[in-house]
C-alpha cells in the first residue's frame, strides 16, 4: 500500500514573522546601470542609439561574439551589400536517385514485404540561376497497379480449412469479375448519355478497322447499366440496319422465353437514332470477365497452323475438358430446337467461356431479326447448326479455325490425339443433312455414361459453392452487430444528453467494446487477433451465460457481466435510438 503511506519529508511550510531586511530586499527599486549590456546588443547585434545617448555598455564589435552563449553563430540581422551582389549558388551535384524509366508500359505486380513507391523518382540537376529546369521536367507517370485481393486478411494457410471466409481462389475470381465490371477503357470514346433507359455506356470491344461482320453489318458491343433495376447489361448495336417489320421483333420475345444455363439470355430489342444512324439494339445478360473461344485458342496461332499444318505437340484441349464443352453446347441446341428456332451462333467468336469449363452461346436470336425478310426455313437452319457444332469440333481438336480445308490431315491428327467417339462424333455433324440427324442423335452418340459423369461434376461443383457460400453465411449477422456499436458508440449527444453514450448501459457497451477490439499485451502493444473478435462477437449474438470481466481504461473499476446482459444493454440502447429516430 505505497499508495497511502507517509511520505519520507515533511511538507508543511514554517510560519516565520517577517524582518525589515526582508521588506527592504523585497521592495527595493531596481535602478538602472551603466554597467549592464544593452539588449539591443543581444537581440539585433547593433544599437541605433549607441551614439545618441543611450546609458548601456556597448561592447566594441570584436567582442560582440564572445558574450553569447550559444554555440552556433547568430544569425546576422540584415544582409550587406557585399552579400546581396554576390553571384547565387549553384550546386552541381545531382541527388542520389533513380532515374525513371523512360517506357509506360505497365510492369507485373510482385507484392513484397518492403513499401515500394507507387512511380520512380527522378534524377534532379540544377542549371542556371533558376529552377525552371526541375519545374520544366516531364511528371512522373503513374503506373497502374493490379488489385490486391488480400488487403483485409492474410492468406489462410494450406493446412487449415478456410471455415470464416470463402477460399481464396473464388474470392480472387470474383474480385476480378467484380473489377472487369467497373474497369472503364483508357482510351476516350463517344457514347449517348442514355439510350432507351440504360446509361453509363461504356464499349466492350475496341473499333478497329479489321473487325469482323456480323451476316451484312458491322456490330458493337457495349456495356451498360439499367434505370429499372440498377444492373448491368450488354448491348449489342448493329450499326446502319433499318427494320422494316415490326415483327421481327417476334423472334426476340421467343428467345427471351428460353432460360438455358449455356446460353447467355436474351432480355430486349429496340431501334434507336441515339448514335446518329439507324441503328438496331439487342439487351443480354452480362457475364463479366469472360473469353470467347477464338480469344482463348485460336488468338495467338502460329503461321503454320494457319496454313493447315497441325503437329500433335502442340498444346491441346485436354479429352475430358473437349467432352465437357461438346456436352454443353450440345444441351443449348437441343434447347432451342426444342422451342423451334435455331441457334445460328455455334461460332468461336460468340461462345463464351464464363468460368471454369463453363461455355454460354451468345448474341442469340440477332440473325434472326437480321433475315427475318428471308424466311429461311428453321429445319434447314436447325441442320445448318449440327454442320457448325462439327466445325467447331474439328477445329477445337485441331487447334485452328482452317482446319476443315485440310479435312484428310485434322483427321490424322485427331486420330493420334483423342479417342476415335470424338471422330466419329465430328464426322457425323458435318455429314449430309437429313431426316434422322437430331440433336437427339447427337445425344445419343456421346453416351449416356459421359452425360451421367458430367452430372456428377456440376452437383459436385454445386457442393462446392454451397460449403463456400455456408463459411459467408454468418458475415451478414455479424455485420449488423458491428452497426449497432457503430450507432451507439462514441454518440456525442441524444435526447439532450451530451454524455448519453458514456453513462448508463451504453458505458458497460463502450467497455466490452474496448475488450474486444483495444486489448494490449504485456508491453502495451495493440493486440491484433481476428479469432478472438469473431469468438466475442458470436457469443455475444447468440448471448452465451459466460462471463467476461470488463477494465476501464484508468483501471479503477471493473465489472463482471455476461455476454447475455451485454446484449441486452446494446438492444435497449439501440431501440432507444429507434424510436427516437421515428
Amino acid at each position: 500500500m505505497a499508495f497511502f503511506s507517509r511520505p519520507q519529508s515533511s511538507s508543511a511550510v514554517k510560519i516565520a514573522q517577517p524582518t525589515d531586511d526582508d521588506d527592504k530586499a523585497k521592495f527595493s527599486p531596481k535602478k538602472d546601470s551603466p554597467q549592464r549590456q544593452c539588449r539591443n546588443i543581444l537581440i539585433y547585434g547593433s544599437c541605433r542609439f549607441q551614439d545618441k545617448g543611450c546609458i548601456y555598455y556597448h561592447p566594441p564589435p570584436s567582442s560582440a561574439s564572445t558574450n553569447v552563449a550559444s554555440p552556433d553563430p547568430p544569425f546576422p540581422p540584415s544582409l550587406s551589400a557585399h552579400a546581396v551582389n554576390a553571384p547565387v549558388f549553384v550546386p552541381r551535384t545531382s541527388l542520389d536517385v533513380v532515374p525513371s524509366a523512360p517506357s509506360t508500359q505497365s510492369l507485373p505486380f510482385s507484392p513484397s514485404d518492403s513499401p515500394t513507391p507507387y512511380y520512380a523518382s527522378q534524377e534532379v540537376e540544377y542549371e542556371g540561376t533558376s529552377l525552371g529546369t526541375y519545374y520544366g521536367a516531364s511528371q512522373p507517370t503513374f503506373i497502374r497497379q493490379p488489385l490486391d485481393y488480400h488487403l483485409y486478411t492474410n492468406p489462410i494457410p494450406e493446412t487449415f480449412a478456410p471455415s470464416h471466409f470463402i477460399s481464396d481462389n473464388l474470392r480472387e475470381e470474383l474480385q476480378k469479375r467484380s473489377e472487369a465490371a467497373h474497369t472503364i477503357p483508357s482510351m476516350p470514346y463517344h457514347v449517348p448519355e442514355e439510350l432507351q433507359g440504360y446509361h453509363s455506356l461504356v464499349p466492350l470491344e475496341p473499333i478497329t478497322p479489321e473487325r469482323r461482320k456480323l451476316v451484312s453489318w458491322f456490330s458493337s458491343v457495349y456495356r451498360a447499366t439499367s434505370v429499372n433495376d440498377g444492373a448491368t447489361y450488354v448491348l449489342r448495336r448493329i450499326e446502319n440496319f433499318r427494320l422494316t417489320h415490326h415483327a421481327a421483333f417476334g423472334m426476340i420475345e421467343s428467345w427471351s422465353r428460353i432460360r438455358h444455363p449455356n446460353i447467355v439470355r436474351v432480355r430486349e430489342a429496340f431501334t434507336t437514332r441515339a448514335f446518329n444512324d439507324s441503328s438496331l439494339v439487342v439487351c443480354y445478360d452480362y457475364h463479366p470477365d469472360s473469353q470467347s473461344l477464338m480469344e482463348l485458342y485460336f488468338r495467338s496461332m502460329s503461321p503454320s497452323v494457319l496454313q493447315g499444318q497441325f503437329s500433335a505437340s502442340l498444346g491441346r484441349i485436354p479429352e475430358a475438358t473437349l467432352w465437357t464443352y461438346i456436352i454443353q453446347i450440345a444441351s443449348a441446341i437441343r434447347a432451342a430446337h426444342d422451342a423451334g428456332l435455331p441457334v445460328r451462333m455455334i461460332d468461336p467468336t460468340k461462345i463464351l467461356l464464363t468460368g471454369k469449363n463453363r461455355l454460354r452461346i451468345n448474341a442469340c436470336g440477332i440473325v434472326d431479326v437480321l433475315l427475318y425478310d428471308t424466311r429461311q426455313d428453321a429445319g434447314l437452319a436447325q441442320q445448318e447448326d449440327l454442320v457448325m457444332f462439327g466445325r467447331l469440333v474439328i477445329a477445337l481438336c485441331c487447334g485452328s479455325i482452317t482446319a476443315l480445308n485440310a479435312l484428310p490431315k485434322a483427321l490424322e491428327v485427331m486420330s493420334r490425339i483423342y479417342s476415335a467417339e470424338i471422330k466419329t462424333l465430328a464426322l457425323y455433324l458435318i455429314s449430309k443433312p437429313g431426316p434422322h440427324k437430331t440433336i437427339a442423335q447427337i445425344m445419343e452418340l456421346i453416351g449416356t455414361n459421359r452425360l451421367a459423369r458430367e452430372m456428377d461434376e456440376m452437383q459436385i461443383a454445386n457442393d462446392r459453392l454451397e460449403a463456400e457460400l455456408m463459411s459467408e453465411l454468418e458475415n451478414g449477422r455479424l455485420v449488423r452487430l458491428l452497426c449497432k456499436f457503430g450507432f451507439i458508440n462514441e454518440r456525442p449527444e441524444f435526447a439532450r444528453e451530451p454524455r448519453w453514450s458514456e453513462t448508463g448501459d451504453r458505458y458497460i457497451i463502450k467497455l466490452f467494446r474496448d475488450y474486444v477490439f483495444h486489448q494490449v499485451d504485456e508491453n502495451g502493444n495493440p493486440v491484433v487477433n481476428l479469432s478472438h473478435v469473431l469468438t466475442c462477437l458470436n457469443k455475444l449474438d447468440c448471448g452465451s451465460e459466460e462471463r467476461v470481466m470488463l477494465v476501464s481504461r484508468d483501471e479503477q473499476s471493473c465489472l463482471v457481466v455476461s455476454y447475455k446482459e451485454v446484449k441486452a444493454c446494446i438492444e435497449s440502447a439501440f431501440s432507444d435510438l429507434s424510436r427516437g429516430s421515428r
